[in-house]
């Protein structure tokens, strides 16, 4: 009979269990995430092979054109989708270049093709449900070519 009881209490400790997962999820929920895409106040000048690799695998965490994802409506993994967005803006963002300076351009421009032969860029978690974001050797060359010939010529002397 001892058994019979244990399974019992185990039974019900399992239902209160996911019961209280469940509300935990539900919950989590309610917590608010910016999932905002401010105007855009100004675009990259870019060739349109150029902007097009770009807006295919750059455009969503780097640039106020975010295309957010179904999934990006379910926390937990609203919150990291958020947290990559703001720190891809952070770090670059196509949509606010104006308020770069020309330095600051030149310094970016110099880390689009170190960051995507490195391939840091994208990043290999964003790839899997974003398989068209994929550079491939012809996309890297002319993302390289684009930002060496955007580069600033240096000022004479």
């Amino acid at each position: 009979m001892l058994p019979a009881m244990a399974d019992g209490n185990g039974s019900r400790r399992l239902r209160i269990a996911a019961l209280a997962a469940l509300a935990v999820g539900v919950a989590i929920q309610l917590v608010p995430i910016d999932r905002s895409n401010p105007p855009v106040e100004s675009e990259i000048s870019a060739p349109p092979e150029v902007r097009e690799i770009l807006e295919r695998a750059c455009y969503d965490c780097h640039s106020h054109e975010t295309v957010w994802p179904w999934y990006g409506y379910l926390a937990p993994a609203s919150w990291l989708l958020a947290y990559d967005v703001g720190e891809g803006r952070e770090h670059m963002n196509f949509s606010t270049w104006n308020r770069y300076t020309p330095k600051k351009q030149a310094k970016k421009l110099e880390e689009i093709p170190e960051e995507v032969d490195e391939g840091n860029m994208p990043p290999w978690f964003y790839l899997p449900l974003h398989p068209e974001a994929r550079l491939d050797d012809a996309d890297r060359e002319t993302l390289r070519r684009w930002a060496q010939a955007s580069q600033p010529s240096p000022a004479s002397p």
